[in-house]
């Protein structure tokens, strides 16, 4: 009897748990986007999240939660309920900030349920249409005649773009003053007002103002250049070796989600991710769709956690 019972209630929850993910969602759903309107992150989520939105049949409602690299909005859905109808979409400052921040308000790799990947895509180091410097050469070359005189902007501590530009600087052996802001779109602006001298802009948010000239693109971050800008040297073809960095974006929920409920968005962002429309959206703004299962995802931002303390260490930079 007791072995009947156990086996009648094992059916009850699995049955349960499937009408969830099978009802799933049955109301809107808010996605937190951890970087400002207009910011790579953002551009990357609102294509995707417009996709799921026709598939659920369900608004899903982007809000820009800035700040702090990410962690203000991270935060945000680390204590929210686990229900799937709070998500998290953030850049790979989401593992780099365990290397940056001895204290934030949550555990990286304990406080999320790790649910997909998005896109990569590559930086491009910028300069303002009027800088002196014509290339990645001239830029290495100032700085080392003028230390701590170059004024590198980023997009906030342990954000992607601020990874970048240690492994930048580490690479290249140049000291330079570095210049936090909330985003993207405020770094920009400053080169364009010549508040600062250089940027890793994200290719997405970019690209509109490298191809209207306002902005002077001297390299790309990754290893192989964007084909979005194949006229482009990447870092070690302009001469710095050892400073190759991807920018990539992924979809998080918070610790405990029902696992049929992940597999479920799982599918459905990789689904989208396949489409046809969206990829070439995303094709557009230089990005390269991803595609993981959450257990293989996981495993991925584990290894990105350790690679950014390595190169945090590597470059002296301890959290604080």
């Amino acid at each position: 009897m007791k072995l009947s019972k156990t086996i009648l209630g094992a059916a009850l929850s699995a049955f349960a748990a499937l009408a969830t993910a099978q009802s799933y969602p049955n109301k809107p759903v808010q996605v937190i986007i951890s970087f400002t309107p207009g910011s790579a992150t953002d551009i990357v989520g609102r294509i995707v999240t417009a996709k799921l939105a026709e598939y659920w049949g369900q608004p899903v409602v982007p809000e820009n939660r800035s700040g702090a690299g990410g962690a203000i909005g991270s935060a945000v859905v680390a204590r929210a309920a686990a229900d799937g109808y709070t998500l998290l979409i953030n850049s790979n400052a989401h593992a780099v900030n365990p290397a940056i921040y001895a204290k934030m308000p949550y555990e990286t790799t304990k406080d999320f349920t790790d649910i997909a990947p998005l896109a990569e895509q590559p930086n491009v180091l910028v300069v303002g249409a009027g800088s002196p410097y014509k290339s990645l050469k001239d830029l290495v070359a100032y700085g080392k005649a003028n230390p701590g005189k170059l004024n590198f902007g980023h997009a906030g501590v342990g954000s992607g773009t601020h990874l970048n530009t240690i492994k930048l600087i580490t690479a290249a052996g140049i000291d330079v003053t570095q210049v936090p802001f909330k985003g993207t779109p405020e770094v920009v602006q400053a080169i364009l007002s010549g508040s600062v001298d250089c940027y890793w802009v994200p290719i997405s948010a970019g690209v509109s103002n490298i191809k209207a000239g306002k902005l002077r693109a001297l390299a790309t971050s990754t290893a192989r250049r964007s084909p979005l800008m194949p006229e482009l040297p990447t870092t070690a073809e302009a001469g710095v070796k050892g400073a190759d960095f991807g920018l990539w974006f992924g979809l998080w929920g918070p610790a405990g989600m029902p696992a049929d409920v992940v597999n479920k968005i799982s599918a459905d962002v990789r689904r989208a991710l396949a489409d046809a429309e969206v990829r070439q959206r995303l094709i557009n703004t230089g990005s390269a769709p991803m595609d993981m299962a959450p257990a293989e995802f996981a495993k991925f931002v584990r290894s990105e956690i350790e690679d950014s303390k390595k190169t945090a260490a590597a470059a002296g930079i301890k959290p604080q």
